[in-house]
């Protein structure tokens, strides 16, 4: 991005700083450090520095996990620049509140994001959209990259149960993937004894249909699978490009305790799953039977659909190399990471070299297919890559980070290592799941802080740590503590967002550059003088506009047991210049980008004077923004009398 001019001078003056902190003690009561360690740290800083007005090099998303959020920052500065709601209602932005969001959030008030995807084309993220999946209640949703807001929901999806594995996206955007956590009966609704899992459970794994053009969802492929537990999945490239691949546990089909009931094996599975043929036979009704409402592919009907890959032990992540030769199981009972080549698969499909079958699927021979096995430490999750040749994969029992060569020079090793703090889940490398990875900066998602910040009480956040990968070792620069809970992560270059970033909403037919997007709610107006309350019965409608420093109308007046609709619009023509709305005591809120409307609702069940405000402050009048609902009584007037020892008073036990 380009930097400013000031940049050289405000370099200098850091440079100068961070010495003379060091020669003279610096701010703090801690030990002096040495010379060779006051110019790293001063080299450190200023890697990360970005000055006031300049701008990060990438953007990293973090899912927030139970949170229903998404989590973005800025690298190399790791500056938390926005939170982008999802699942979850977020009254900053008044997510959840109006009913445009409402419609989005459906019949639940919280989602569990794991696993943000970025648009591809040609394998490589295009900066369009950003898709985000719902481990809790079976849904995958889509942010647009132009507003960094939720636009589409999909989901529950009939027969998935816990989409963990997903949302990872196939090459060219085609589908995003999903996949069962958790076999059930099916379809949903369907009730089993536990006792009978292992023969009357199901699991899935399907492809969400993605639009190219506008990016909408629509049901694409599900395959009954094995009551198996899926994890994670990844989507083939290059040569690869037409496969889909997800970890499995509980081969065993075990159910109870399943830290020992699941974990007998030495070998559980990387289901391998031909989705251009599942997109083709989904269409053959022969080949499909009706689970849930839609067609599903049962691999009885389908040979050559899905095969199964042995894999040490309990494998969670499973990661494509950029050149889509190789796939690498990530075993977290085991210290090595298994790399097998796809070519191998191939040849071993072709000439039915199986060891056995898992309801019908057959059992790729694991010697036929295996091109490796390297030994990087203890509880290997999850594998990234560089351009340079080199994979790094996260140990969550060891709290560290390996890299190891990919076949370089015919080797397959460990290169080095570094600790991390601590007990790292994922990681995440610039573009690192790409056909073309940046090898600069990694960042190790860290389950457990243990104290390394200010005491903030019982419920400690969590650690990210940005590395330097640049080199031949991996080099540690800066610590932040990102917004619970983050499971996982993606760099995006900044180039490829930015330029395209939509900053207001235009009226249809007004001068705007070439991206724009028009506010094309019915509900629209634009001019105060258009400002008006209409009722139909016991139905209110106001259609009000927001601007420095009025909403119009002032006033709305309406009886008790009204059911009011408000049409907001911000009239402003400036970017930035963000309106809020909020009525006293009746639980609404909103806020609203430039050229935006949106629609509240609420059912006036109290009488009386309620004034209504902007929320977000927006000029020096802010506090004059204002107005009242009135509403009457049906009948007597119903005094709110609340004696001092009557006043709701909550409090935690501890």
């Amino acid at each position: 991005m380009k930097r400013s001019i000031l940049v050289p001078m405000l370099t200098t003056f850091i440079i100068a700083g961070i010495f003379m902190m060091f020669m003279g003690g610096g701010c703090g009561g801690g030990e002096k450090q040495g010379t060779t360690a006051k110019s790293e740290v001063a080299e450190n800083a200023l890697r990360t520095y970005v000055a006031p007005g300049d701008f990060d090099d990438y953007y990293v998303f973090m899912s927030g996990g139970h949170n229903g959020c998404v989590y973005v920052y800025g690298v190399p500065s790791m500056r938390h620049i926005r939170t982008i709601p999802v699942f979850q209602d977020y009254a900053a932005t008044g997510y959840g509140f109006d009913v445009e969001s409402e419609a989005l959030m459906g019949d639940f008030r919280w989602g569990d994001v794991h696993h943000p995807a970025p648009s591809e084309t040609n394998g490589d993220y295009d900066g369009r959209w950003l898709f985000v999946n719902d481990n809790a209640n079976n849904r995958t949703a889509r942010i647009d990259l132009r507003t960094f807001r939720t636009v589409e929901v999909f989901g529950p999806v009939p027969n998935v149960m816990g989409d963990h594995g997903s949302a990872y996206v196939t090459p060219n955007t085609e589908y995003s993937l999903m996949a069962s956590r958790f076999s059930i009966p099916l379809p949903k609704g369907k009730y089993e004894d536990v006792e009978d899992y292992a023969k009357s459970y199901k699991g899935i794994v399907a492809g969400i249909k993605i639009d190219p053009v506008d990016g909408h969802f629509s049901y694409g492929w599900e395959i009954l699978m094995p009551p198996f537990n899926f994890d994670l999945g990844d989507a083939g490239k290059g040569p690869s490009d037409g496969w889909a691949f997800w970890t499995c546990y509980n081969s065993e089909r075990a159910t109870g305790v399943l830290e020992v009931t699941a974990s007998q094996k030495e070998m559980d599975y990387i289901a391998v799953v031909n989705w251009k043929l599942a997109e083709k036979n989904i269409k053959d009704s022969g080949k499909t039977i009706m689970l849930g409402g839609v067609p599903v592919l049962d691999p009885n009907k389908n040979p050559g659909l899905v095969f199964l890959v042995p894999c040490p032990k309990s494998p969670h992540g499973v990661d494509v190399t950029p050149d889509g030769k190789y796939i690498v199981g990530n075993g977290k009972l085991s210290p090595t990471v298994s790399i097998f080549s796809f070519e191998k698969i191939q040849q071993a499909i072709n000439s039915k070299d199986f060891e056995g079958d898992e309801d019908g699927i057959p059992v790729l021979r694991y010697n036929a297919v295996r091109e490796a096995e390297v030994t990087v430490g203890l509880g290997p999750l999850h594998t990234q890559f560089d351009e340079k040749g080199y994979a790094y994969t996260s140990l969550f029992v060891e709290s560290a980070i390996a890299k190891w060569s990919v076949g370089l020079n015919d080797k397959w090793e460990l290169v080095d290592k570094i600790p991390v703090a601590y007990n790292v889940g994922h990681l995440a490398v610039a573009h690192g799941e790409t056909m073309h990875p940046h090898g600069n900066w990694l960042i190790s998602l860290n389950k457990l802080s243990k104290g390394t910040h200010l005491p903030v009480g019982p419920d400690m956040p969590e650690s990210g740590q940005l590395i330097d990968i640049s080199g031949e070792k991996m080099k540690m620069i800066f610590q932040a503590f990102p917004e619970p809970e983050p499971h996982y992560a993606v760099f995006l270059k900044a180039d490829l967002i930015a330029s395209n970033v939509v900053e207001m909403f235009y009226k249809k037919g007004s001068d705007a550059p070439s991206n724009a997007i028009f506010n094309e709610h019915p509900n629209a107006i634009w001019d105060a003088k258009d400002a008006k309350v209409v009722r139909n019965g016991n139905n209110v409608e106001v259609w009000m506009t927001v601007v420095r420093s009025t909403l119009a109308p002032t006033k709305i007046e309406c009886m008790e047991g009204d059911n009011l609709t408000i049409h907001l619009t911000n009239i402003e023509e400036m970017r930035d210049e963000i309106h809020g709305f909020a009525i006293c005591e009746y639980d609404v809120n909103t806020d609203l980008f430039p050229g935006e409307t949106k629609t509240l609702t609420v059912k006036l069940n109290k009488s009386g004077v309620w004034p209504f405000y902007c929320t977000n402050f927006c000029s020096a009048l802010h506090q004059e923004m204002q107005g009242y609902l009135l509403v009457k009584p049906k009948g007597a007037e119903k005094l709110e009398i609340t004696p001092a020892n009557k006043i709701k008073h909550a409090k935690l036990i501890n």
